[in-house]
């Protein structure tokens, strides 16, 4: 537990001014600050020289101020900006956010500001003052205002920035659409002067009978009694903290029923720390990789897996409540998955809860995705950070079992050395996950007659994801039938992207790539299917994408407009002719998998 905690301070320190965020915001004493906020577009950043962070107003004659959060653009928060206004679609750039709240200190008790996400940078003030500043666009952060905050009315602004830069994560170019602004939950949080900031409670990764305990104070305090109840295993777990305020120990259980993609048993979990107390819901499972299989309690899993983006594309904007969560991971298990990879970012804790609860299994990754600068020291520390917040904010939640560090990198020296940092950076908090990067480096080797890859930083991982277009963005060098396969013999292969883009309604030529016809992505999604026969080491299938979802990258006037048209589903909820035929693949794998001898 010291070991985690030194990092967790490093990585604040390089990454954020922010302090790392406790855990469990949810299940804290909290006052949300969601709602419409006063906004100020400020294109040629011009709002830190004029201070509009002061808020200031006239007060004699001669006075007067070229801004005001008054009377002007109001924004919802949560939410993105783009898609709040029609002047603000396209805009990159810099908008702040203003609002009154009013504020009851309380002797003894600590008051936190907590924000879900800013996307992609932010500077935090408090009553005029400069409380904060955070870069990362999903991934929280908090702040300690209790010596900042007062009786009565306060004044909070914050000024983001989305526009894109080359050492930023993601970089200067990427697939999806920059929405910005506060696009997720603000909590003003009231916890004890010393609270329980910190906790994994998880199984032990290679045993069903033994709970690791970590739990941190907020103080470095020696002699604070903390407990951890978990009431129907009839188990209590006491310890009286150490120098740092750490406790760590072990409870050994019976008869307990693991958390499971069919079975998502959940026990309820109580930490007390001082005169802390926080609630919990807590899963225990165990994933491992045994040779070429992925094992979830034992047990080998074939991963009926899609990808969707924090986007309802009904609405043309971030996904940022509880009800966009249910809508999206609906639609996803209606396809029959097991496994959602949320690509390629970490999503709401919305959705992270509600997948838990449903039984699918989460692929979560940081947006290391193509055109980052591996050469870059303090790139490479951000994304230590993103990663870092990552991991602490859903350690607990056991439904996460694979960590992604990358998607679509190209092999080098300095690649290989970022990657491998950001690794060690992810095992020296949780070494309970499986680690996994997805690459689109697989070619067909004509003198030998495969597919093959040659990337060496396959062997730091235990799971490789491998996106490959065939029929799409590649053409096929041999039929289906006999598209065989040699790619990291050795280990679990994802097929972690695959698809094509086809206009809903659009009818088409099923031999004709420009069709853009549902007819041609089913055949599409038929052909791969077969090629997947031949993979031996196949461990699970993601298809690209669950959603068509909004990109500046997509061109074409007619087809696309601004969308990428892989999903399965239209940008109006229409399900298209491929939809159908993954939903009667994973059917059939679900049921193989609980009549294995019908194979």
């Amino acid at each position: 537990m010291k070991r985690i905690t030194i990092f967790l301070l490093v990585c604040a320190s390089l990454f954020l001014h922010a302090s790392a965020t406790l855990i469990n915001a949810y299940g804290r004493d909290y006052k949300m600050l969601n709602g419409r906020w006063d906004a100020i577009i400020d294109l040629y950043d011009q709002g830190d020289r004029m201070k509009v962070y002061e808020n200031r107003k006239p007060e004699g004659e001669t006075d007067f101020y070229e801004y005001s959060f008054d009377g002007g653009l109001r924004l919802e928060v949560p939410g993105d900006w783009n898609s709040q206004s029609p002047e603000l679609k396209y805009y990159e750039g810099t908008v702040w956010y203003g609002r009154h709240f009013d504020a009851e200190p309380t002797p003894g008790q600590r008051s936190i500001l907590y924000f879900g996400a800013v996307s992609y940078r932010c500077n935090v003030y408090l009553n005029g003052k400069k409380i904060a500043s955070h870069e990362g666009g999903f991934t929280p952060f908090e702040i300690d205002v209790t010596d900042e905050i007062k009786k009565g009315d306060n004044f909070l602004v914050v000024e983001v920035n989305n526009r894109r830069t080359r050492d930023a994560i993601p970089a200067l170019a990427f697939d999806w659409w920059n929405y910005g602004g506060i696009t997720r939950d603000v909590m003003l949080i009231n916890v004890p002067d010393n609270y329980v900031k910190d906790y994994f409670i998880r199984l032990r990764k290679d045993n069903p009978d033994v709970i690791d305990v970590d739990v941190s104070m907020s103080r470095p305090e020696s002699g604070v009694k903390v407990s951890v109840e978990i009431p129907d295993l009839k188990k209590r777990f006491e310890a009286i903290t150490d120098d740092n305020g750490q406790i760590s120990g072990e409870i050994k259980v019976k008869n307990l029923k693991r958390w499971a993609p069919d079975a998502p048993v959940l026990y309820d979990v109580t930490i007390n720390g001082g005169n802390d107390r926080v609630t919990e819901e807590i899963g225990f499972r165990n994933i491992n990789v045994e040779g070429t299989k992925i094992l979830i309690n034992g047990e080998p899993q074939f991963m009926r897996c899609i990808s969707f983006h924090e986007e309802i594309p009904q609405r043309l904007g971030r996904a940022c409540t509880k009800d966009d969560a249910v809508m999206l991971l609906s639609e996803a298990s209606d396809l029959g998955v097991n496994m959602i990879r949320l690509a390629h970012y970490p999503q709401n804790e919305y959705t992270v809860r509600l997948a838990e609860k449903m039984g699918i299994v989460l692929w979560q990754e940081i947006p290391v995705w193509q055109g980052i600068d591996f050469e870059d020291d303090a790139t490479r520390e951000k994304a230590c950070g993103m990663l870092t917040e990552m991991i602490n904010r859903d350690k607990n939640r056991c439904a996460v079992g694979f960590w992604g560090v990358a998607n679509e990198t190209k092999p080098s020296a300095a690649r290989n050395n970022f990657l491998k940092h950001l690794i060690e950076t992810g095992k020296s908090i949780d070494t309970t996950r499986l680690y996994v990067a997805a690459f689109d480096l697989v070619e067909y080797d004509k003198n030998r007659g495969v597919f093959t890859m040659d990337d060496s930083f396959t062997e730091n991982l235990d799971v490789i994801g491998v996106n490959k277009y065939m029929g799409w963005y590649h053409p096929w060098p041999v039929t289906p039938d006999k598209a065989v396969w040699d790619v990291t013999p050795d280990k679990p292969l994802i097929i972690s992207e695959f698809g094509g883009e086809a206009l809903y309604g659009q009818s088409g030529s099923r031999d004709t790539v420009s069709s853009w016809s549902e007819d041609y992505q089913a055949r599409l999604y038929e052909d791969n299917l077969r090629m997947m026969e031949n993979i031996p080491n196949l461990a699970g299938v993601s298809p690209w994408i669950l959603f068509d979802f909004r990109s500046p990258f997509r061109f074409h006037p007619t087809n696309q407009e601004g969308w990428n048209r892989k999903g399965l589903v239209s940008d109006r909820g229409q399900r298209k002719k491929a939809w159908y035929i993954m939903r009667d693949f994973y059917n059939k794998k679900r049921n193989l998998s609980h009549h294995p001898l019908k194979s």
